[in-house]
């Protein structure tokens, strides 16, 4: 695990092949956040598996969805394949709510 960031309650961690987000993700961190999420795909060789993990996002937040979608075009840009993304109860209805589910590889938290 590398802590990539840390900054106003937001935690950003890469683990194994993935992102994990821990905090409550708001407008203000949303951008520094998305940037390290970007920066560590980036570094990810083409063709690999990579996966988010966003339980750890305790408030319904679209800032949160908008940096989880801004990874997974990123990801897809960089030939990347998004295989899950696991999200918090509150970011799942949000997600369904928006009709944004469907275009995620969503999983259940394990």
């Amino acid at each position: 695990m590398t802590l990539l960031l840390d900054r106003q309650g937001v935690r950003l961690k890469s683990e194994d092949a993935g992102l994990a987000v821990t905090g409550q993700v708001d407008f203000e961190a949303a951008a520094a956040l998305a940037a390290k999420g970007r920066d560590w795909l980036a570094a990810q060789a083409p063709g690999a598996k990579v996966q988010f993990d966003l339980r750890g996002v305790d408030r319904v937040s679209s800032a949160a969805l908008s940096v989880l979608l801004d990874w997974t075009r990123g990801a897809r840009a960089a030939g990347l394949e998004v295989c899950g993304v696991v999200l918090s109860p509150p970011l799942a209805r949000l997600t369904a709510v928006a009709g944004l589910d469907a275009l995620l590889p969503l999983t259940e938290p394990g």
